[in-house]
């Protein structure tokens, strides 16, 4: 399974955004569109998710078992 950045990365080129036009239409910033593709580890959580939402997604709990196989 890939990571939350690279799924935001596939999605967004899917639909043919700009890392630009896809801060804007989440209302997040460019730097933190950047960050969330790159992997940065320590992001807000609520912002993750005003990303998500504009691909019907957002954050969950995962079982620990299956956190081990990612």
């Amino acid at each position: 399974m890939e990571n939350v950045g690279q799924y935001v990365r596939q999605k967004r080129k899917q639909v043919g955004l700009t890392q630009v036009e896809l801060a804007k239409s989440a209302g997040v910033g460019l730097r933190f569109v950047r960050e969330l593709e790159s992997g940065k580890k320590t992001l807000r959580c609520d912002r993750v998710n005003q990303v998500l939402a504009l691909f019907g997604s957002r954050l969950g709990p995962v079982p620990q078992e299956a956190a081990q196989e990612l």
